[in-house]
């Protein structure tokens, strides 16, 4: 039992992890790199940056997938972001975790 207790941290940090590397492979598959990188600006702001600016905020995720998902433009300057309706709604969550993660 005592094994049991000691383990359950261990697999939850296993699952964070494993849920982050799926975000990144997301955003690779995506072509979210086209755009963005994680330490510097490309056309849009490094994740490093998105994840600064909106990492205590705790309505940034729904935020930040709906902005991945419609578009917009003015958070970062004046170079829109295309919409991405062809993304499904958790894989996005999933990418926005793991932007929040770094």
């Amino acid at each position: 039992m005592k094994k049991i207790i000691l383990l359950i941290p261990l697999m939850l940090t296993f699952s964070f992890l494993h849920a982050d590397e799926i975000g990144k492979q997301l955003a690779q598959e995506s072509g979210c790199l086209a755009c963005h990188s994680v330490k510097t600006k490309v056309l849009g702001p490094s994740y490093q940056d998105v994840s600064k600016k909106y990492k205590q905020d705790k309505t940034a995720k729904s935020m930040l997938v709906k902005k991945i998902k419609d578009g917009g433009k003015g958070n970062w300057g004046n170079v829109p972001m295309p919409p991405h309706p062809q993304l499904k709604e958790k894989d996005i969550e999933k990418i926005v975790t793991w932007i929040l993660s770094i």
